[in-house]
């Protein structure tokens, strides 16, 4: 019977500190790995962030989502790490290297210049829906109602919202926070907290 008690005694605090890491990661947060260049500068390949489950989407957030579903291509649980640019019910607009949401100007001061002309172009929703072909919401004016519109950050190399559509909600998994030990303040404020600055003055 000692014996037992003493492999109890080791063997339920694992159990409860599995459980309690499986809930953390279904509902609270899990740390992500950044795959790709299409969120530069800002983020890097192989960055790890936080996915913060329960934190509120705005325009500018940074999101995780399964593209599975939604991009044609995948067609196995893949994680993307985009920007929200348009939020349901929105028009969303390019004309000469700026983006315009609902006929305003966006501020976009966290990519250069030269990223905002670089393989963005011209277009509006209902351009690209057309000549993208997108399977879903083909010749839409506005963001689909429960779903989003994300670019990449480094748009010239960004396989995003433009080629394949929206993101329903419910294939978000998170939003991302860059920790305070990693990149630099700019980079950071510029994933955490751009939201805040959305449109230009």
């Amino acid at each position: 019977m000692s014996k037992f008690k003493g492999f109890m005694s080791w063997v339920i605090p694992i159990v409860i500190g599995l459980v309690l890491a499986l809930l953390i990661k279904q509902f609270v947060f899990q740390i992500v790995r950044v795959d790709g260049p299409s969120m530069e500068p800002n983020l890097v390949n192989n960055e790890r962030v936080f996915s913060l489950k329960t934190a509120k989407i705005h325009r500018g957030s940074v999101v995780v989502f399964d593209a599975n579903g939604v991009d044609p291509q995948v067609s196995t649980k893949t994680e993307y790490v985009k920007r929200v640019i348009g939020v349901p019910g929105d028009t969303v607009e390019s004309k000469n290297g700026n983006i315009y949401v609902n006929g305003k100007k966006i501020n976009q001061n966290y990519i250069s210049k030269s990223q905002r002309n670089s393989g963005t172009g011209n277009w509006t929703l209902k351009s690209i829906s057309v000549q993208n072909g997108w399977l879903k919401n083909n010749s839409t004016t506005k963001v689909a109602k429960g779903e989003y519109f994300v670019l990449g950050d480094h748009r010239s190399v960004s396989n995003d919202g433009r080629y394949w559509g929206f993101v329903p909600k419910s294939k978000i998994d998170g939003v991302v926070k860059v920790p305070s030990w990693t990149t630099n303040k700019t980079m950071r404020d510029n994933v955490n907290s751009e939201w805040k600055h959305f449109f230009a003055n």
